[in-house]
């Protein structure tokens, strides 16, 4: 009798797998297959657990990611609502934006603080905020200093913020009071 295993080969068992195995071949059986299935659970959760880069996270699974990291969150208004431009929501952000923040935190050593995320307020287009490509950190001394003598300067935007660009891509616009990172990958995470 052919049969397909897990692994998705045909393999030809006896037609009576009574005559071919005893009692303790069959529990051997059983023991492997176990094993296998439980192997096969824990590659399906660590599937789940790993977001595909590209993937949009829900405000608590990229916070929680952040936070883990050591990477705070704070909003002017002391909220997370995406629909309100004084909030800091992560609804919808890529996860690729989110291991571009700690791979930036790991680099630099530097203590991060997210401003800004996915909320309304910012300015629209493909790699933008609401997209979930973009990510504001507060200004301090430690990130600024790391981001210019670390990244190459490209010039302005066109509203008029100093632009630096990783060897990765990513962007990192100095703005008045916050850097606006574009991330359009995870920055070598």
């Amino acid at each position: 009798m052919e049969r397909m295993d897990i692994s998705g080969t045909m393999t030809t068992t006896p037609a009576h797998p009574s005559t071919d195995a005893g009692p303790g071949r069959r529990r051997g059986l059983g023991r492997r297959l176990g094993t296998l299935l439980g192997a096969g659970v824990l590659a399906a959760g660590a599937a789940v657990a790993t977001a595909s880069p590209a993937s949009a996270l829900t405000h608590s699974e990229a916070a929680g990611q952040l936070r883990a990291a050591g990477i705070s969150i704070s909003s002017s208004g002391g909220c997370s609502d995406q629909g309100t431009p004084t909030c800091t929501s992560l609804t919808g952000v890529r996860q690729a934006t989110i291991s571009g923040a700690i791979t930036l935190k790991n680099a630099s050593g530097c203590a991060l603080n997210v401003t800004g995320g996915t909320e309304v307020g910012h300015a629209g287009g493909t790699y933008s905020h609401g997209n979930g490509y973009k990510l504001d950190f507060s200004l301090s001394s430690c990130l600024t200093s790391y981001v210019q003598n670390t990244f190459t300067y490209v010039g302005t935007r066109g509203d008029g913020a100093a632009l630096y660009r990783a060897g990765s891509g990513n962007e990192y616009a100095k703005e008045g009071n916050h850097w606006d990172v574009t991330y359009y990958n995870c920055g070598g995470c």
